[in-house]
Order: C-alpha cells, then sequence, then structure tokens
C-alpha cells in the first residue's frame, strides 16, 4: 500500500501529444516495493483497445511526456530521489491496489537520471 498521498492534485486537463483528455488523480509515494517509488496516476477516458479508443503505442508516448513535464519537476522541487517513476492511465478512476472488471489501465517505469525519463520494463 502507498506510504501516503502527496499534495498534488490537478482539476484542469493536462496537455499531452495525442490530444487526449487527461487528468491527474492522485501521485503517491510507496515505499512497499523496499524503495521509494513515486506513482502519478491519471484519469485517461478514451484509452482502451476498442475501434475509436486511444489505444496503449499512443498513451505510451503521452506517458513518457507527463513524466517529463510533471514527475521530472515534482522530484526535483521536494528534493526526494525515488528509485523508479511510474505513470499510469486509467479509463475511470480506481482505487490505488484494486482491480476493476472492464477497466482498461496502461502503466509504464522510469528512471530519472540527469532530469530525464529512463524507460524500464517492468
Amino acid at each position: 500500500m502507498a506510504a501516503f498521498a502527496a499534495p498534488l492534485r490537478a482539476q484542469a486537463l493536462l496537455p499531452v501529444p495525442s490530444g487526449q483528455p487527461v487528468e491527474l488523480a492522485d501521485v503517491l509515494l510507496d515505499n512497499n516495493p523496499g524503495e521509494l517509488w513515486i506513482r502519478f496516476r491519471f484519469i485517461a477516458p478514451k484509452i482502451g483497445d476498442q475501434a475509436g479508443q486511444i489505444p496503449y503505442d499512443v498513451v505510451a508516448i503521452d506517458m513518457e511526456h507527463l513524466c517529463t513535464i510533471l514527475a521530472v519537476p515534482y522530484v526535483e522541487s521536494r528534493q526526494i530521489t525515488p528509485a523508479r517513476v511510474i505513470i499510469s492511465m486509467s479509463d475511470r478512476p480506481i482505487a490505488f491496489g484494486t482491480s476493476q472488471p472492464g477497466a482498461t489501465q496502461f502503466f509504464e517505469a522510469y528512471r530519472l537520471r540527469d532530469s530525464r525519463c529512463i524507460w524500464e520494463e517492468f
């Protein structure tokens, strides 16, 4: 479970390369994997694998962009050093650590080095 929720919440949609509507749901600092991970959780109602939805390959570009424009400044301004930054998107609000049948969720993990997001394979 997450150690605590960090005080970052957004009401406005965030700009991403795909142009899809994306809203920050919450930011969690998590020590449960044995090291500090920071999780940025987003709601992106148009993602999915069905016709007319935004597929993973497009969403992956948006997630890297969000890591760069949001996660890097957040971490630097708070002077924290996470082992991993996790960017996740779901098509609806889902409580952390739970699943919801029929929901779409995409995740990416990054290391931060020299103010850059370096993709990590899960």
